[in-house]
C-alpha cells in the first residue's frame, strides 16, 4: 500500500463503521460485507470485486490495533494535505519529505524544533521502511500471485479430485542465489540507499513515494549482473504441484489457494494460486445448482398405469422411483441426497424429469392393442380445452 493511499482512503468509511468502532464491530461489518460481495457469490461481477478487494484493504488496517493507530495517527497529522505547525511555528504549511520522517532524520522547519526519530518509528512497520536507521536495510517482497486453469471431469468436480498443474512464475534465480550479482554480492542502491524508495513531490504541502528507478524497488544494485537473470534476482521457473480440487466446484469456479503462488523475496510470504475450474459434459447427468437432473424414458403404459421405474444415479447405485398413475409427460419427480456435494458437506437431490417414450414399430398385438384402446376412448377430445381457451382469448 502507498503512502498517498494510506492517508487519502477512508477505510471507516469502507466498512460503515464510526471511527470508535470496537474490534467486535469492525469484524462483524467485515464479515459481512465480505459475504455479500465475494468474488464466488458474485460471478462476472468486476464491480464487486473491486469492492471486495477494498473491503479487504480497510481490514487489513482497522482489523490490526497496530496498524489501525498507525494509520489513525497518520490521518490525523497528514489527511488535510499538509502538517500545520501550531502558534508561534512560524505559520502557513510545511513542506516536507515523508521519506526523511520514515528514515528517521526528519527536523522540523520554521522555528518548530526537531522531530526526532520518533515519527520514523510510528510509521515505520505499515511502510515497511522500517524505524530509525532502516533505510538501509532491504525489506521482504511478496510472491506474485499466480493465474492458471484446470479442465475436470463431470464427475470429478461433483465428487472433487487432487488433480497435477504444472505452473511458470518468477521465482529466485538459482544460479545467483536470488541476488542478482553472480558472485552473490550486491550493493546497496546509492539512489534509494536500499529502501526500495524514492520520494517525488504530490503538492498539498507533503512528498509521495514511488518504486527507485534505478534498482526496479530492490533496494539492491548488481556490481556484476548473473547472466541468468540479468540482474534482476528472479528467473522464470516450472513445477508441478499437485492442488486438492474440493467436491462441488462448478463450471467457471474460481478458486484461491493461499500461499501456493510464487516463491517471495528476501523472506517474503509467497503469492497465492486461482485456479478457474472447467467442467466437461456428462452425456446423462447435468447439473442445476446443488442438484443433478437426469431424464428417465418411461413407456405409456408405465405413465398411464403407474409403477416403479428404475433411476441411475452418478457414481452410486441405482434408485427405485414410484410412478404415480397418470402420469404426465414432463413430471419432476426428486430422489433426495443423490445430487453434488455442498459446501456444509451435505448433498443435493436428482431431480428426475419424466420422458414419455413413442415406439416406432410396433408388434401386431400391440397395433390391435391400441387401435381398441383408441375405439375404446374415441368420445374423449384432449384438446377441447385448448380451443375453448383459445376462443375466449
Amino acid at each position: 500500500m502507498s503512502t498517498k493511499d494510506f492517508i487519502e482512503k477512508d477505510f471507516y468509511k469502507v466498512l460503515g463503521v464510526p471511527k470508535d468502532a470496537t474490534e467486535a464491530e469492525i469484524k462483524k461489518a467485515y464479515r459481512k460485507l465480505a459475504r455479500e460481495n465475494h468474488p464466488d457469490a458474485n460471478k462476472g461481477n468486476a464491480k464487486a470485486e473491486e469492492r471486495f478487494k477494498e473491503i479487504s484493504e480497510a481490514n487489513d488496517v482497522l482489523g490490526d490495533p497496530k496498524k489501525r493507530k498507525e494509520y489513525d495517527e497518520a490521518r490525523a497529522l497528514f489527511g488535510n494535505g499538509g502538517f500545520r505547525p501550531g502558534p508561534g511555528a512560524g505559520g502557513g504549511s510545511f513542506n516536507f519529505d515523508l521519506g526523511d520522517l520514515f528514515g528517521g532524520g526528519a527536523q522540523g522547519q520554521g522555528g518548530s524544533g526537531g522531530f526526532g526519530g520518533g515519527i520514523g518509528d510510528v510509521f515505520g512497520g505499515l511502510f515497511n521502511r522500517g524505524g530509525t536507521g532502516a533505510g538501509t536495510r532491504t525489506q521482504p517482497r511478496r510472491g506474485q500471485d499466480i493465474d492458471t486453469e484446470v479442465t475436470l471431469s463431470f464427475t470429478e468436480a461433483i465428487e472433487g479430485a487432487t488433480v497435477p498443474l504444472r505452473m511458470s512464475s518468477q521465482s529466485p534465480c538459482k544460479a545467483c542465489a536470488g541476488t542478482g550479482d553472480k558472485n552473490g554480492t550486491p550493493r546497496v542502491c546509492p539512489t534509494c540507499v536500499g529502501t526500495g524508495q524514492v520520494a517525488r513531490g504530490s503538492g498539498g504541502g507533503f512528498s509521495l513515494t514511488d518504486p527507485c528507478p534505478d534498482c526496479k524497488g530492490r533496494g539492491l544494485i548488481a556490481e556484476h549482473p548473473c547472466l541468468e537473470c540479468k540482474g534482476s534476482g528472479r528467473a522464470k521457473s516450472s513445477r508441478t504441484m499437485q492442488v486438492r480440487i474440493p467436491a462441488g466446484v462448478s463450471d467457471g469456479q474460481r478458486i484461491r489457494l493461499r500461499g501456493k503462488g510464487a516463491p517471495g523475496e528476501r523472506g517474503g510470504p509467497a503469492g497465492d494460486l486461482y485456479v478457474t475450474v472447467h467442467v466437461d459434459a456428462h452425456p446423462v447427468f447435468g447439473r442445476k445448482d446443488d442438484n443433478l437432473t437426469v431424464t428417465v424414458p418411461v413407456t405409456f403404459a408405465e405413465a398411464a398405469l403407474g409403477g416403479e421405474v428404475r433411476v441411475p444415479t452418478l457414481g452410486g447405485p441405482p434408485v427405485t422411483l414410484k410412478l404415480p398413475p397418470g402420469t404426465p409427460n414432463g413430471r419432476t419427480m426428486r430422489a433426495r441426497g443423490k445430487g453434488a456435494v455442498r459446501k456444509d458437506g451435505t448433498r443435493g437431490d436428482l431431480l428426475v424429469t419424466v420422458e414419455v417414450s413413442v415406439p416406432k414399430d410396433l408388434s401386431g398385438k400391440a397395433r390391435d392393442a391400441l387401435e381398441a384402446y383408441r375405439e375404446a376412448t374415441a368420445g374423449e377430445d384432449p384438446r377441447a380445452e385448448l380451443f375453448q381457451a383459445a376462443k375466449g382469448a
